[in-house]
Parts: C-alpha cells; structure tokens; sequence
C-alpha cells in the first residue's frame, strides 16, 4: 500500500476519492489548497483531510478529499498555486510514490553478477572500444529503469559552495537533470516545471531571468545554463585524459567503478572531447 491509501485508511477517506500534495509551503492556508485543487475540474469540490510535514523537503504533505472519484490520467502532475512561482505535486491513488530500496539493492546485486572480472585500466584500451564497453554494461544494468522512475522529482540544488546537508552536488544533480528530459515522453512544459521546482537560491534566481528573458527556452537550455554557471572551467581534451587515466580504486565496487566512469565519458562528451556519434558506434 502507498502513504495515500496508509493514510486514508487512518482517516476513513475513501482512497480513489482521494490525492495527496506534496511541496506545499508551510505557511500555506487550508483555504489556498483547497481552492487551488478544485481549479482541476476533474476533481470536483476538494476538501483538505490532513497535512503532514516532510522535513526532507522542508514543506507540507497535504491530504484532500475530492468529490468526483480520481483518475490519475485525467488530472495533471502538478498545480501551479496563485501567487507562487514553484508548482505542487498531485499524487493519485494508483501512482508509486516512491522507489523501493529493495528493488534498487536487488538491481546492484544483478549488476555484479551480469559484468566481466573489474581487474582492468582503460589506459591501454582505444576510445572506441572504451565506449563501447561502458556503454553495453550500462544498458544492461540500466534497462528496469522506467518512464515514471525517470521522471520523479529531482533532488534539490543551489549552486551554493560547499554543498549545503540536503542538496546534491552539480554533477549528480545535472545527470538525474539530463537523464529526467532524455528518457521521458513528457511535454517540455512539464519537464521545464519538474527543473524549476529543483532549484533554489542562486540557481532558481539564474533559471527565474532565463525563463523571463526567453519563454521559449528548452529544457536542455536550462540544464546547459546552469552547468555553465556552476561547472568547472575544464576543456574536453583535459577531460577525455583524465578519462583514459582513470583506474578502480582498491575496494571498489564494480557497479560504483562503471558509475564512476560513465559520468566522466558523458561529461567528456558534452565538452566536445570525443564527438557523440563515438558513443554510438
């Protein structure tokens, strides 16, 4: 059972009469919310049953009852409330909420048993063949991988140095950013939307001026802004060599050495070090 059908039951709420919202500030007025749901008319009138603080996130989990039975592929992913510029995310009754730690410990366990003997460098290996490699190991350990996995929320970042308890650094932040718009059949509306309610301090400030000084900008535009704000100032050559230097460090797993070394050949790719057709071959 999902944290909506755990609580209604606590509640006696019908759960396919039922959402939750999550990202809501804590300040938020019960008025506010319910007025904000009931603009998707395919809920009918929305009534506020419960609300619970996520410390993670740092807002409210609100539980709403809704006159008309929910339809998870009738209503939207998120609403945007008058007056704020960060959406709320609308979770139905059928939807998973979240990805099960098992299954992700069962997946790292299938990649150690699928991948050859790690004793290996890349420094003796062509670049094709490098490709080639990283890349077939990483399709494979890589395919239970779904649409809907794929497109939850990305963890939260700044661009303030250090990283502060909580956020990601820019790197994982921009793969989970690149994986999110390469692999999900969603409009680029949405994919702008799930970006923006992302960021915060100096990054949301950059994305809020990009946004008003070009509507148009794609996703990709976004993820490109921020990485040429935040990143380093590396060449894609400087890159492409420390990538054929690199090597497994004692007691590394494999899975975390294949991790390790994908990120890197993307960056390097990216920064013009290899041409991108080469990861195709």
């Amino acid at each position: 059972m999902t944290q909506l059908r755990h609580w209604c039951k606590g509640e006696g709420i019908n759960p396919s009469h039922a959402v939750l919202v999550k990202d809501v500030p804590e300040d938020t007025e019960v008025d506010l919310v319910e007025t904000t749901l009931q603009s998707i008319k395919a809920l009918g009138r929305v009534r506020v049953r419960g609300r619970m603080y996520d410390p993670q996130g740092q807002s409210l989990t609100v539980l709403c009852e809704c006159k008309e039975e929910v339809n998870p592929k009738t209503i939207p992913l998120d609403v945007l409330p008058e007056g704020s510029d960060l959406p709320w995310r609308i979770f139905g009754p059928s939807e998973e909420e979240n990805v099960s730690t098992d299954t992700q410990s069962m997946n790292i366990t299938q990649e150690q048993q699928q991948v050859p003997d790690p004793g290996f460098s890349l420094q003796a290996s062509t670049p094709e063949a490098i490709i080639r490699a990283v890349g077939d190991i990483m399709q494979r350990t890589s395919k239970s991988a779904s649409d809907s996995n794929s497109f939850r929320r990305l963890r939260t970042f700044s661009g303030v140095i250090p990283t502060p308890s909580g956020e990601e650094q820019l790197d994982n932040w921009l793969e989970q950013a690149r994986l999110m718009i390469e692999e999900c059949d969603r409009p680029d509306r949405e994919k702008r939307m799930k970006i923006m309610e992302s960021v915060k301090g100096p990054a949301l400030e950059i994305l809020q001026a990009v946004r008003f000084n070009n509507p148009e900008a794609t996703p990709h535009d976004y993820i490109d802004v921020i990485e040429n704000t935040f990143g380093t100032p590396e060449t894609g050559e400087e890159l492409y060599f420390a990538f054929r230097m690199l090597c497994q460090h004692p007691n590394e797993k494999l899975s975390a050495f294949l991790q390790r070394m994908h990120k890197i050949l993307n960056k390097v790719i990216q920064k013009g070090g290899l041409p991108s057709s080469s990861a195709e071959a």
